[in-house]
């Protein structure tokens, strides 16, 4: 709920190796912006965020009020914090759903477990009133990237179960799916697929939120 006066940099890597993407995007929408009658949770992901928010944002109508951030940044990109903390600031929270893997997949892995961690510490840190649930990256159609996500996901759950975080498992139901039905790329899922997954989201922050 309310948000301490924490400097995101005290939380950011001093530097790392990080080699930006040809192009880089954020996405954030908030619904019902200047609603206050319900409690609101924002959404923190990547393009597989960006794919689930409508249809999570259509299962908790009426009943939780959605925010969300997508973007192609690594944790360890020079700009990750300095944007996590305005998305932060923008209006009250009552839950966080923070994921941040697959377009980390070529990243130095232990700059990435260290700005994972400081992420998580950030938030806890400025939203100490709000809930926060960490969400495993989904695995791929090729079968070495899905080895990755599956080790960068390994990270996030030994932080979940040291700071006593729950966690939202996207990558357990979706490894089982066949992957010519329910993948339109390597890292895209068919709209079936998707609705699954907001789902499992919808529920979790239904169940947290006392909705």
């Amino acid at each position: 709920m309310e948000k301490q006066q924490v400097n995101w940099r005290d939380y950011a890597p001093a530097a790392t190796s990080r080699v930006r993407e040809a192009t880089e995007w954020s996405i954030t929408y908030s619904y019902r912006a200047t609603a206050t009658d319900l409690p609101r949770v924002l959404l923190i992901g990547d393009s597989i965020c960006n794919a689930y928010q409508g249809r999570v944002r259509e299962l908790l109508d009426g009943r939780v009020s959605v925010s969300f951030w997508a973007s192609s940044k690594c944790v360890t990109d020079p700009d990750y914090f300095r944007e996590l903390d305005l998305m932060l600031s923008a209006r009250p929270l009552d839950m966080v759903t923070f994921n941040n893997g697959l377009h980390s997949l070529t990243t130095d892995r232990g700059e990435w477990d260290a700005a994972y961690a400081g992420a998580v510490s950030f938030l806890r840190a400025k939203l100490p009133s709000a809930k926060l649930a960490l969400v495993l990256s989904t695995p791929l159609k090729d079968p070495a990237l899905t080895a990755i996500s599956a080790s960068l996901n390994e990270t996030a759950v030994r932080i979940a179960g040291e700071e006593g975080l729950e966690t939202i498992d996207l990558f357990t139901p979706m490894d089982r799916l066949a992957r010519d039905r329910y993948w339109t790329d390597t890292y895209h899922f068919t709209a079936e697929a998707v609705g699954m997954q907001a789902e499992i989201l919808a529920g979790h922050i239904l169940g947290t939120l006392g909705r």
